[in-house]
């Protein structure tokens, strides 16, 4: 039986990992200073991104998103390990992008794991380190390419 403690820890997880969704959704890159510590590490490598401290990944979040003309996170299904004021998590990520191809939109779809570790702040629960794993990508334009991983602050 799950206590009351661990029951609100898991809400907040869930609420946290929403909140990582829309921020990045709505292209609010602040925003992610309420969802990852100040020293988190971020490493979107195995979809072909790139690897970083919270300053430079939102940087490099706000430069390469810029070639899509819109995408959604719909994260689902976490498996949580809760260990006091430390948690382990591995979030299914369905995420489809949109850009535009020859004139018109084209739609493809990454399919991936967030495999995170939280801890517990005087702010509420954070992220502290993700790691993307990669399943697939469907649909991708011929002649996609990622954007650069070059990352400057």
């Amino acid at each position: 039986m799950l206590s009351l403690q661990e029951i609100s820890d898991r809400l907040e997880i869930q609420d946290l990992l929403a909140r990582y969704s829309h921020a990045i959704d709505r292209r609010d890159w602040s925003a992610l200073d309420q969802v990852f510590t100040s020293d988190a590490l971020i490493d979107y490598t195995s979809m072909g991104g790139a690897r970083g401290t919270l300053p430079e990944i939102k940087l490099y979040l706000a430069h390469a998103l810029a070639h899509f003309k819109g995408f959604q996170h719909l994260v689902a299904t976490t498996e949580l390990t809760l260990t006091g004021d430390t948690a382990h998590g591995r979030t299914i990520c369905h995420n489809p992008m949109i850009m535009e191809v020859d004139g018109s939109d084209w739609i493809f779809f990454c399919g991936l794991w967030y495999v995170d570790k939280f801890v517990r702040t005087e702010q509420g629960w954070r992220i502290c380190e993700r790691i993307e794993e990669k399943s697939h990508f469907f649909n991708l334009p011929p002649s996609f390419t990622p954007p650069p991983t070059t990352i400057s602050v």
